[in-house]
């Protein structure tokens, strides 16, 4: 880059990584484990439930089973037991 007299060119941007889906491998496991909040695990659950109730259209009557099935959905899918 060319700097101009009494002005310093700005930084160089870091190149953009490329992030890889998650394919369920023992370390991305352990990895998601390790760095996973209360506060994010329960945000997961209920995006889950969300989803599960708009499935059904949102009949009232069944948020605790939407709750329970996301529950074990997004433990199984981060290796943790409920």
């Amino acid at each position: 880059m060319a700097v101009r007299k009494g002005k310093t060119a700005p930084p160089d941007r870091p190149k953009a990584r490329k992030v890889e889906p998650f394919t369920g491998n023992a370390r991305a496991t352990s990895h998601a484990r390790a760095e996973m909040s209360a506060d994010e695990l329960n945000k997961l659950i209920a995006e889950a439930a969300y989803f599960r109730a708009q499935e059904r259209g949102f009949a009232p009557g069944y948020e605790l089973q939407d709750w329970i099935e996301a529950e074990a959905e997004v433990m199984g899918r981060i290796g943790r037991s409920p």
